[in-house]
């Protein structure tokens, strides 16, 4: 593996980076003030709309999507260094069209579905959803009660779903269902598109959720599909569902570094400026073993999730390593953020300052897609296999 990125990819990166410092950092103010007010820190429609528009025009879009429908191609290991630089806002942005998604899609459309939903995706910044999870079946995709029956030429859908992410402003939702519960996830669950205003698809309620996210719950009422909603084959979208979540989980992990590098910097460069009893902060050695602690993580972390981008882009199974990465670096982010915290005194618990907001996204993340608990399983378990 060469651990140096092209000329091309680092110069991605530094343009990402240049994004972030111009136009999400300084909307972090507005972001922290709407927060403290119990408002939420999110971004409205204003700021999204000219977030869209400027990273548009700076060519920010469709990175990792396919040529065919406007995008880049680029590989996992060249979004590792974008993912880094997106990391450290506190905004809730995402460079259009949201990567997880799109890799499902990208897997499994056909050519009616590549032109009525993925070229879209990519193109025009239209918004997806996903629904997994269900109530009394977070962590656990297999034992997801949603039901999808054959009925005529389509499907009934009945069932709940929830922790759904943007399904109140979503164009169409992927969907899971069990089309086959004899089979479960080795063959009985289906993956559907579901375009908004779909009769029987009902958002519940929203849900607030510590950091700022909204996420919402969905009921599906006697919700009918015909066969072309059909995403993938029917009984095979397990599969796709796990292609999405090895995304999103390895995205999660790289932007934690992110994280976890800007909590760094903020703890060094106050420390040198910050005096206690005399001396800086800098010359204590609770500090100076916090900052490198911190610096040994990022880097063995940052390599980490280096190892599986590269190795996914071989084509080879990195579901070990994704739960590792995954692992390391929300609960390293954590850590530094809570040490940066800990450094600024009373100012780090003020929501003034960002690392409260921080700290509280990468708690949302330790839960996000598998917490910790079953990652640690995943990775045991794979040990346990191999020994025998």
């Amino acid at each position: 593996m060469d651990f140096e990125q092209s000329e091309e990819h680092q110069m991605l990166q530094q343009l990402v980076a240049r994004f972030v410092a111009d136009e999400l950092l300084p909307l972090e103010p507005a972001l922290l003030e709407r927060e403290s007010r119990g408002q939420g820190a999110y971004l409205n429609d204003e700021e999204t709309a000219r977030l869209d528009a400027r990273s548009s025009e700076l060519g920010l879009w469709g990175l990792d999507a396919p040529q065919d429908v406007g995008g880049s191609d680029l590989p996992l290991l060249a979004m590792v260094g974008v993912n880094e630089e997106m990391g450290k806002a506190c905004a809730d942005y995402h460079l259009p069209p949201d990567s997880p998604n799109l890799r499902m899609l990208a897997a499994t459309v056909n050519d009616d579905q590549r032109e009525r939903y993925l070229a879209p995706y990519v193109s025009e910044g239209t918004v997806s959803a996903i629904g997994i999870s269900e109530p009394g079946a977070g962590a656990d995709p297999s034992a997801m009660q949603t039901r999808a029956v054959r009925d005529g030429e389509g499907w009934l859908i009945n069932g709940r779903k929830i922790w759904v992410t943007r399904a109140a402003a979503a164009d169409f939702t992927i969907l899971m269902a069990v089309t086959d519960p004899d089979k479960g996830a080795r063959g009985g669950i289906t993956a559907f598109l579901v375009d908004k205003d779909t009769p029987g698809f009902n958002v519940v309620r929203p849900i607030p959720m510590i950091g700022g996210h909204i996420t919402y719950e969905i009921e599906l009422e006697d919700m009918r599909l015909s066969d072309a909603q059909v995403l993938g084959e029917v009984g095979k979208g397990f599969a796709p569902m796990q292609l999405r979540l090895t995304t999103r989980r390895l995205q999660m992990a790289t932007w934690c570094i992110g994280m976890a590098q800007r909590a760094l910097d903020m703890m060094c460069e106050y420390a040198d400026q910050r005096v206690t009893f005399g001396k800086p902060l800098a010359e204590r050695q609770t500090i100076q073993n916090w900052a490198a602690d911190a610096a040994m993580g990022i880097h063995a972390c940052r390599l980490m999730v280096q190892h599986a981008a590269w190795k996914s882009d071989q084509g080879k199974s990195v579901r070990t390593e994704i739960s590792m990465a995954k692992v390391q670096a929300t609960e390293l982010a954590w850590q530094v953020i809570d040490h940066a915290m800990q450094a600024f005194g009373a100012m780090g618990m003020t929501k003034e300052m960002p690392l409260q907001l921080m700290a509280a996204q990468v708690r949302n993340m330790r839960i996000y897609d598998g917490p910790s608990e079953v990652h640690r399983w995943v990775v045991a378990r794979s040990l346990m296999n191999a020994g025998r």
